[in-house]
């Protein structure tokens, strides 16, 4: 691979020998489907979101529904020294389990436009953890909201009773009622006759506030509305910890976390006569590092990385990055399948790596000529585009992710496969899993060696047309589209319906 000028962190650039392949096991599922069962639409996972320290997973579902879970195998270690040893020589086994949930969206109806809003989650972001208490970002097609998850104690008040002991005239057999007399033994504390404890005031037990439990509590911060005019497709957080973009098909805003009240629109690219349009906005993301840098991507195939200290709109990008059409490969899919669905800046920022219906590619963002390297993921459903076309799964749109070190790359497929290819430079890496508690019943076998495209990255990948290694047919109708890598382990979260499966090499 060409790595471009300068020196990276990511493994990707590197030179020597690529890392080994890994060795794929089950972790566990959340959310687990019985031989039959059938799934409920609100149900369906639609997001999926590690926080930066990896210790907290949320999901986010078609019924409006966020649910977060929690790491317990670091906790149970108390990170000392022996376990840290430990870590080095053998490969832990991740634990999580359920945190929460609350319900983050609703149903709603515009009556202005006669047009109903999905309370589906798009997208999950997290935010700066602070005072204990975890943030996030979700978002449906219109609305965005800020919600705080914190433990909260329950208070209770105890009972104001007269003290049994110090009451002459007190019976263990008889009940004492809440403001201190005997229910079956009415007397009259005025009366002279009435045996007062020395002192002569009756002894109270004065009310006190007790906590027995914690309990977690979601409660919507801030919610930034009726800014687009569009369906939201992205959220992404800025390095600064203060703002936020949100991306719609022909728009990108810019938000500050605190004001809910105002954006800012930094991309625009809505012609003047709608008929003009040929070209829609599909994802956005802040650079992880440079909060003035941000990439978005467009359905024709291209990724535009902006700067906005060049001016307040961002219509002149300052790179471009696009395949050239290969000459006579042209066809009515053409533009369809060159369409880019999910786009993620490596941790270091020096790599884009997007995922269009036929391929993963990855870009180095100091070198616009073209991919470093390309990996196949449905080049054996070329023949089939016909068939895709006429039920629609020519439009999914797969997500696509990288691993903390930048090492590897992964997306899903049909059938409820995912991917997994190396990105180190001379890797033929290239494993295909099944999301169930056996991943590695399906895998296909890599390619003993990989070509070098006229870019000069690596092109790899392609299976078997139109079945996998065992010859099984796709199934279309279950598709892996979401899925997310931990940020510093070779762990992988993937959705399959309404069930949450964990992996870790």
């Amino acid at each position: 691979m060409n790595g471009g000028d300068g020196a990276a962190s990511s493994s990707a650039a590197t030179s020597g020998p690529p890392p080994p392949s890994l060795e794929w096991r089950f972790s566990q599922v959340f959310g687990e489907r019985t031989a039959g069962e059938e799934v409920h639409e609100v149900d369906i996972i639609s997001a999926i979101e590690f926080d930066k320290s990896g210790d907290h997973l949320a999901t986010g579902d078609r019924g409006g529904r966020v649910v977060l879970f929690e790491r317990t195998d670091t906790k149970d270690h108390g990170g000392s020294r022996r376990d840290a040893e430990e870590m080095d020589y053998s490969v832990r086994h991740p634990e999580f389990r359920y945190k929460t949930e609350f319900q983050s969206h609703e149903p709603e109806f515009d009556y202005l436009k006669s047009l109903e809003i999905e309370e589906k989650i798009n997208k999950i972001r997290w935010c700066q953890p602070a005072n204990g208490a975890l943030f996030l970002l979700s978002t449906n097609d219109k609305t965005i909201k800020y919600w705080k998850v914190q433990e909260k104690k329950i208070k209770k008040i105890s009972e104001m009773n007269i003290d049994p002991s110090n009451d002459p005239g007190s019976s263990s057999s008889l009940p004492i009622i809440a403001n201190g007399v005997h229910a079956d033994k009415p007397q009259d504390y005025l009366s002279k006759d009435y045996p007062f404890p020395p002192g002569g005031i009756p002894s109270l037990r004065l009310p006190l506030v007790t906590s027995l439990e914690t309990s977690l509590v979601a409660r919507c911060r801030r919610v930034y509305a009726h800014a687009h005019d569009y369906h939201i497709n992205s959220i992404s957080n800025s390095s600064d910890g203060e703002t936020f973009i949100s991306a719609d098909d022909l728009r990108v805003n810019l938000w500050n976390l605190e004001v809910s009240n105002q954006s800012f629109n930094i991309v625009d690219v809505k012609p003047t006569n709608m008929e003009d349009l040929t070209e829609v906005i599909t994802s956005a993301e802040f650079h992880p590092i440079h909060c003035n840098m941000l990439a978005y991507s467009s359905s024709k195939g291209s990724i535009r990385l902006i700067d906005m200290r060049q001016s307040a709109l961002c219509d002149s990008h300052t790179k471009l990055f696009e395949e050239p059409e290969a000459p006579g490969s042209r066809s009515f899919f053409t533009e369809i399948i060159a369409s880019i669905s999910d786009i993620k800046f490596s941790k270091n920022g020096r790599y884009i790596l997007s995922r269009d219906y036929m391929t993963l590619k990855l870009w180095d963002i100091n070198m616009d000529s073209g991919p470093v390297a390309s990996y196949q993921v449905h080049e054996h459903l070329r023949p089939r585009l016909c068939d895709l076309y006429e039920n629609d799964s020519i439009f999914d749109k797969f997500e696509c992710c990288l691993s903390g070190d930048g090492s590897r790359v992964a997306t899903g497929s049909y059938s409820n496969l995912f991917r997994v290819f190396g990105a180190s430079q001379g890797s033929t890496e290239a494993a295909t899993l099944e999301a169930s508690k056996n991943p590695m019943r399906r895998q296909i076998q890599p390619p003993a060696r990989s070509s070098r495209s006229m870019t000069s990255g690596v092109r790899r990948g392609s299976e078997s047309p139109g079945s996998d290694a065992n010859g099984n047919a796709h199934d279309f109708t279950t598709k892996l589209l979401h899925m997310a890598w931990h940020p510093t382990e070779n762990s992988i979260a993937c959705a399959a319906a309404n069930s949450l499966y964990m992996y870790y090499a």
